[in-house]
């Protein structure tokens, strides 16, 4: 049976020149756990970075062409926004990846970068985007405050 894993925290690390950041050490010690590297695309809803395993990913794959018709056109663009911009990344010895310039551009990321744990995926924001993302989303749940039902423990 596999370990489950989730990725949390909100974490600032450096951003160089070249657009190496530093993984969360607990990222990593999730990505060695599990043996697998990480993927990222750019979101499709906001100027950040998504990232998760290649595992999540697969069940992405599968969840879109069990939900939509194989040759239709909201299939096609899903597949083509996620999976033809999306890049497997392998973290250095010193725990770090490479950014390429389309994500970074897209995130609007310079010298640092935003990490905030989603459970199963996490997102890579700038600081200065992250900050008016957080205040929008609690401003938002103030507003409306969620409810979640719990499933009933089996004996």
């Amino acid at each position: 049976m596999r370990k489950t894993y989730l990725f949390l925290d909100t974490i600032i690390n450096k951003v160089d020149a070249k657009g190496r950041v530093s993984l969360p050490a607990d990222y990593r010690t999730i990505l060695k756990e599990l043996s697998t590297d990480i993927v990222c695309y750019r979101s499709l809803t906001s100027p950040c970075i998504e990232g998760c395993t290649e595992d999540l990913l697969e069940k992405l794959a599968t969840d879109i062409e069990n939900s939509t018709d194989f040759f239709s056109e909201t299939q096609d663009d899903l597949t083509n926004l996620i999976f033809g911009d999306a890049k497997r990344f392998t973290f250095d010895s010193t725990g770090r990846i490479m950014l390429t310039e389309k994500l970074l551009k897209h995130a609007e990321i310079t010298n640092s970068a935003v990490f905030v744990g989603k459970g199963r995926k996490f997102q890579i924001w700038s600081e200065e985007n992250w900050e008016k993302e957080e205040k929008r989303l609690r401003e938002k749940i103030k507003s409306n405050r969620p409810s979640l039902k719990m499933p009933e423990e089996k004996p």
